[in-house]
């Protein structure tokens, strides 16, 4: 099933007075670059995130936001600097003395002081990972559904228009049955305009109709044409991540396209190459979105 690369998913969970909520966004990228902005003190479990997102995203500019709050006391401990705490009040003192001041020096005035008191997070750190985790992949899961609804959209857009494009090749070929029969009553007619005379060289004739089918065959070209869109139909049933893959055979296509273009002399199999031309500009902005 083709995948989008923009969506977006969320998830979150409660347990234990500890909060998780994840919000993951993706829009287009060739490659896959993902981004993660979360509190710094789950800042060890950026590369197990990483690699969950990677086991189930190919391609995207992938940005996820989490935020994590506990509430819990049981993993808070509170930690007094008691050095520290002694310097500001010899110092305090110090001052007090020097400039004949009270001295009256309350322990809650110390505790304000910067780096005298901190709340150390005393976090367990396995069950945090394993919560985090899921809700991570339960953010992505969310996010890779909306994909596929988008996906399927631009299936059916693809598979339209390479049926389309299927149709204008084979009027095409049906229009390169008749070229050369076409070229062999022009050049007589010119042959016998020019040389006013109704006597003209058979061999001479052959030789340049030889010539000239050997220049204008698309019959090729048509047949690589035909296997590319077989290949696109095909890939477009797949499960892989196919946008490069629909990238590359475009290409080929747009190729065979120009080559039976310039080969054909001919107004009706121009005006179907055009077409499809403008079909596969089409296609390859819709692929841009495909991951």
């Amino acid at each position: 099933m083709i995948k989008s690369m923009t969506g977006y998913g969320r998830a979150s969970y409660n347990i234990d007075l500890r909060e998780y909520q994840v919000e993951v966004k993706s829009v287009n990228h060739r490659y896959l670059d993902i981004s993660i902005k979360m509190p710094k003190i789950l800042n060890y479990l950026e590369d197990d995130i990483k690699k969950l997102i990677s086991s189930k995203l190919k391609r995207g500019k992938v940005d996820i936001f989490i935020n994590f709050e506990d509430k819990s006391a049981k993993t808070k401990k509170i930690n007094i600097n008691f050095e520290l705490a002694k310097m500001y009040i010899n110092e305090l003192r110090a001052l007090a003395n020097q400039e004949n001041l009270l001295s009256n020096i309350e322990v809650t005035e110390i505790s304000k002081y910067p780096d005298v008191l901190t709340i150390q997070e005393n976090q367990e750190e396995e069950k945090v990972k394993e919560e985090l985790l899921n809700v991570v992949k339960e953010a992505i899961e969310n996010l890779i559904n909306m994909r596929k609804i988008e996906g399927e959209k631009i299936a059916q857009d693809l598979k339209t228009r390479i049926e389309q494009i299927q149709e204008k090749v084979k009027k095409i070929s049906l229009s390169s049955t008749g070229l050369i029969e076409e070229y062999v009553v022009k050049l007589e007619k010119r042959i016998k305009e020019v040389l006013k005379t109704k006597e003209i060289d058979e061999a001479r004739l052959a030789q340049e109709v030889v010539i000239y089918a050997d220049k204008c065959s698309i019959e090729e070209e048509v047949t690589r044409l035909n296997s590319h869109i077989q290949q696109f139909e095909k890939l477009l049933n797949s499960n892989e991540a196919i946008g490069k893959k629909l990238d590359f055979i475009t290409q080929e296509m747009n190729r065979e396209t120009n080559t039976i273009g310039s080969k054909a002399n001919n107004l009706e199999i121009t005006n179907e190459v055009i077409d499809i031309k403008t079909q596969l500009e089409n296609i390859r902005e819709q692929i841009q979105n495909i991951e």
